[in-house]
């Protein structure tokens, strides 16, 4: 089982911060996935490159994973960062499709997720490549059959949009069997964030959730509890909360 925990490159400042607080989990945290969000300034890949160097000065055996938006990437020549990071000795990414930017100034190849990852196989062949699996944004067959066409592409797993409940979960591992997947956990602790999650993600809340810091204590719990028991790799994302509190006591268990 590997547990990895995703932390959002704002700026070095608060990417220093945030690897604190996560090794300060323990052994416990085997990696760490970086988000490419546009509206900060740090992109993942240098990200990704401070973070390696902070984790090895601190002797933490910890993999990094950037996340890659694909429509960035250009198909008609290399991506830029890969010969950095390879040299970094990162060889894990994340393929995401990405959202499009406000600032139209923000140049797009238009490359789709299946393209970029055959691109990043075909180049870096021994780098193992995720895709994102969303269980909300359409049907279950064709979110599955999507899945498929990444894995021909050339990925090796997946990470998911965050699940909320273990039943779900359960029903999309039985539609994957023998894929690697980091199955995704994030807190939504206030009714406002609820909202968000149902209209902009679709995400499905069981009965009996609570938008609350101790429903998703008792979840991460159960989350790892069940992967525990059958070798499922896991990661969470924090959003407004403490990792420490959130996390502390579930990966301590």
């Amino acid at each position: 089982m590997r547990v990895s925990i995703e932390l959002v490159p704002r700026d070095p400042g608060s990417l220093q911060r945030q690897l604190h607080a996560t090794l300060a989990l323990g052994a416990g945290v085997a990696a760490i996935n970086l988000p490419d969000l546009l509206r900060f300034a740090l992109r993942s890949h240098d990200a990704a490159l401070l973070a390696r160097e902070a984790l090895a000065g601190a002797g933490r055996d910890v993999a990094v994973l950037p996340h890659v938006r694909a429509m960035d990437v250009p198909l008609d020549r290399p991506w830029a960062p890969a010969e950095r990071l390879d040299a970094a000795g990162i060889r894990e990414v994340v393929v995401v499709q990405g959202d499009p930017p406000d600032d139209m100034r923000h140049e797009l190849s238009g490359a789709t997720s299946v393209q970029v990852i055959a691109k990043l196989r075909d180049a870096w062949p021994h780098w193992r490549i995720y895709a994102a699996l969303d269980p909300y944004r359409q049907s279950i067959a064709a979110e599955r059959d999507y899945a498929l066409r990444k894995l021909d592409a050339g990925a090796d797993g997946f990470f998911t949009q965050p699940f909320f409940d273990l039943r779900l979960l359960a029903a999309w591992r039985d539609l994957m069997p023998d894929v690697p997947i980091f199955w995704g956990s994030t807190s939504v602790t206030s009714e406002r964030s609820m909202r968000y999650w149902v209209s902009r993600n679709r995400a499905v809340f069981p009965n009996g959730f609570e938008p609350t810091l101790a429903w998703h204590r008792r979840f991460a719990t159960e989350l790892l509890e069940h992967a525990r028991g059958d070798g499922l790799d896991v990661y969470f994302m924090p959003i407004r909360v403490s990792i420490a509190e959130w996390l502390q006591d579930a990966l301590g268990s």
